[in-house]
């Protein structure tokens, strides 16, 4: 079986979100990844170098252990209230360039503190 071809963002797309999400100053999000996945965590890392180039407040990457189901893809994880606007243009920014992003409610995971999580999790 062939090994997924690692992700990454490139150095366009990265300009391209710092861009997008720099209309959203003094955000909060978490980051977490699947320790399972082997490109997750430096997949995890290039969205950290976006956060911060943006002066965004960021927890993580932390590794983390969820069920099996959660941990596909990437995803942008809110409140019950839904994703904030920052979040929804992250999303809308990257399906420019084909990258699919879920986008479930947590009601298990304390997102209150952060505006969402980012979710990094096994290739599709």
């Amino acid at each position: 079986m062939l090994e997924p071809i690692p992700r990454k963002l490139t150095t366009h797309q990265k300009a391209v979100l710092i861009q997008v999400l720099r209309t959203f100053p003094g955000e909060r999000v978490g980051i977490c990844y699947a320790p399972s996945a082997t490109d997750a965590h430096t997949y995890a890392q290039d969205f950290l170098s976006v956060f911060k180039a943006i002066g965004w407040d960021v927890d993580g990457p932390e590794a983390a252990d969820l069920s099996p189901g959660e941990w596909s893809g990437l995803a942008l994880i809110g409140n019950e209230a839904g994703l904030p606007p920052c979040a929804e243009a992250l999303r809308d920014a990257l399906r420019i360039y084909g990258i699919e992003v879920k986008t479930p409610v947590s009601r298990t995971r304390n997102v209150a503190a952060r505006r969402f999580m980012l979710q990094v999790g096994r290739a599709c």
